[in-house]
């Protein structure tokens, strides 16, 4: 019995593997310091946005009621609720079905490691409460990723820090606290 290789399939196989060779190291000291200037960048741009005023955000009673930027954490990304400033200042048609308030919700999806920049973006007068972000879990996370979900929002409350953007925190459509 004589057995017939191929050899067709391995010099088509031969580029692919060399191409997942060149993958370079990473370097970790170059990423920090990449982060490090991300931060300091945010933390500068963000400065001109005034101090958190807390007698606008801390009567607030329910997160439809909020127009700061709102973070939902999720296991692998966060979400960025942002209510965009009213185009047209009078207040005639406001909130009715010519000017609804659901058409300026944006909900951006992002990497927690791009926290900082994503909330630099922000425009300057979506932040009516001054520097402050309602911050709350996923509400249909499973169970098991609870453990995760909380190690998320300690990381992104420890970015809003290092930006200098106050973390009100929820649970449930009910404030938890400041930090």
């Amino acid at each position: 019995m004589i057995v017939r290789i191929s050899v067709l399939p391995l010099f088509l196989a031969l580029p692919l593997a060399l191409i997942g060779c060149n993958s370079k190291p990473v370097n970790a000291a170059a990423d920090a310091r990449h982060m490090d200037e991300e931060i300091n960048a945010a933390r500068q741009d963000l400065s001109k946005i005034p101090p958190p005023s807390k007698n606008l955000y801390m009567s607030i009673s329910s997160m439809n009621e909020w127009q700061n930027p709102s973070l939902t954490v999720q296991e692998k990304m966060i979400s960025i609720h942002v209510l965009m400033r009213d185009a047209n200042p009078s207040d005639l048609g406001k909130g009715t079905m010519l000017r609804p308030e659901a058409a300026r919700k944006q909900i951006l999806n992002i990497d927690p490691a791009n926290l900082a920049e994503a909330l630099n973006a922000i425009p300057k007068d979506a932040w009516p409460y001054g520097r402050v972000v309602a911050i709350e879990e996923a509400h249909d996370a499973p169970p098991k990723a609870r453990a995760q979900l909380r190690r998320n929002i300690e990381k992104a409350i420890d970015t809003l820090g290092n930006i200098g953007v106050v973390a009100d925190e929820w649970n449930g459509d009910r404030p938890v606290g400041v930090r």
